[in-house]
């Protein structure tokens, strides 16, 4: 019986997306422009459905409700996990191969009041690959809520934005009201709350497939950006590597850690649940092979996970 949990990976088709994921990782995806690999999700928009054989048929958010043991809750007790009463990450691989909308989203409280319950949508990125040269959005420059509506108003995105260079490797925390934008030739695995809100700015006037302008949330971005909030000046890593772990992020959130492995490693699992995505090489965690483009969730309870190879990995845990 496996100690992990083996997912089934996701994919949506946008209007920014290319075919990377399929060249880059060997993922079976659907004809057209893919943008996202949804590759650990309990959310309605993309639940991925659960590979091990003893729980045959399910879906992440089914083996959330119905066996919250797994994930450090109550056999029998639905919505006992720690989280609530749904999975709250969400582990995606991006591919931008055209520019991302400039966009904004919102808090716990806002979404819960404005969108129906959901949560709200905290995020952070790490680097996969990039194009040279490419750059990215994060932060603005207005000062408060009428000069950024002007700026907008007048086009005045240059002055507007907080645009910088990316490189392989770098990070970013997007906080909610956070301005962002991923830019053309990036690749990102991204860790976020289990969240789909996304309040667009500005979408360069882009037509979709129905024809039409995609649809704008400037009223309710001009709520919830915090304009208080100081702009990034780059995404390099600064954190100390320990014992080949690297922390890029801990909030009350999520905890976002890089892990590298020559040979072999022990890795501490005392979380109700720890998302792992290899990012780099191939190896073995638990004693289960994995290569670049697996993603797996190691269960509460599963004990400390012994891994061999040389791979990177990118793990994140409540």
């Amino acid at each position: 019986m496996s100690k992990l949990i083996h997912l089934q990976p996701l994919f949506h088709n946008k209007i920014w997306g290319g075919r990377r994921l399929e060249r880059e990782y060997g993922y079976q995806i659907p004809a057209g422009p893919v943008g996202e690999c949804w590759a650990i999700s309990a959310h309605p928009a993309g639940d991925c459905p659960v590979l091990n054989d003893e729980y045959a048929g399910m879906t992440l958010s089914q083996l959330w409700d119905e066996h919250p043991e797994l994930f450090g809750g109550t056999a029998g007790e639905k919505g006992s996990a720690p989280g609530g009463d749904r999975f709250p990450l969400l582990i995606k691989i991006i591919d931008a191969d055209g520019d991302l909308s400039i966009q904004v989203h919102p808090d716990d409280a806002y979404a819960a009041e404005h969108e129906n319950g959901s949560l709200g949508k905290r995020e952070c990125w790490y680097v996969l690959d990039c194009n040279e040269g490419t750059t990215i959005v994060v932060g603005q420059r207005a000062s408060g809520r009428e000069e950024f509506a002007q700026m907008v108003e007048e086009g005045r995105w240059g002055e507007l934005l907080n645009e910088m260079p990316i490189h392989k490797g770098d990070f970013f925390q997007i906080d909610a009201g956070t301005v962002h934008a991923i830019k053309a030739g990036t690749l990102i695995l991204e860790t976020q709350q289990s969240s789909d809100v996304t309040y667009r700015v500005y979408d360069y006037d882009r037509v979709g497939d129905n024809g039409k302008k995609r649809e704008l949330h400037l009223a309710q971005s001009l709520d919830v950006i915090d304009y208080a909030a100081k702009a990034p000046e780059s995404g390099a890593v600064t954190a100390p590597e320990v014992d080949g772990v690297t922390e890029l992020e801990a909030n009350e959130t999520y905890t976002v850690e890089r892990i590298r492995v020559k040979g072999s490693k022990t890795l501490a699992q005392p979380w109700p649940f720890m998302c792992l995505s290899v990012i780099e090489g191939a190896g073995t965690i638990a004693g289960e092979p994995v290569e670049k483009g697996a993603h797996v969730v190691a269960p509460c309870g599963c004990g400390d996970l012994e891994l061999t190879g040389d791979m990177t990995l990118i793990a994140s845990h409540l």
